[in-house]
């Protein structure tokens, strides 16, 4: 039970970092956020409704409890990168600007399966 717990955490904290400082640059409408999804031919009035709905989601999955929220954040997540990634490639954008999105995207999958994990082994030695 404590791997399983702390894996989680792990996997957990480092989505929270990954998307919780590019979320805050979005949230802000800080310039690097707008011109990098402009670039691509998204409305600057996304990049903050994207920041916001972020932070939620990674607030969301800190938070214990609530689980049917957590598997509505954990898929708002999901679909936020793998948006971001088909935007990037049916735009031509290289490896360089997509390949740090495929981590995010493994790191979103350990935290959901670990816990996923935690719950059916806390709920087994109930």
């Amino acid at each position: 039970m404590k791997k399983t717990k702390t894996i989680y955490w792990v996997f957990t904290g480092l989505v929270a970092a990954l998307l919780g400082i590019g979320s805050v640059f979005d949230a802000i409408s800080a310039p690097e956020a707008v011109e990098h999804i402009t670039r691509i031919g998204y409305p600057v009035y996304l990049v903050p409704f994207l920041g916001v709905a972020k932070l939620l989601g990674i607030i969301a999955i800190l938070i214990p409890g609530y689980p049917k929220l957590k598997e509505w954040a954990y898929a708002g997540l999901s679909y936020d990168l793998i948006g971001a990634i088909y935007s990037h490639l049916s735009f031509g954008d290289g490896p360089k600007m997509w390949a740090g999105l495929i981590i995010g995207l493994v790191l979103i999958a350990g935290s959901y399966i670990f816990y996923h994990k935690k719950q059916s082994e806390t709920a087994y030695s109930a």
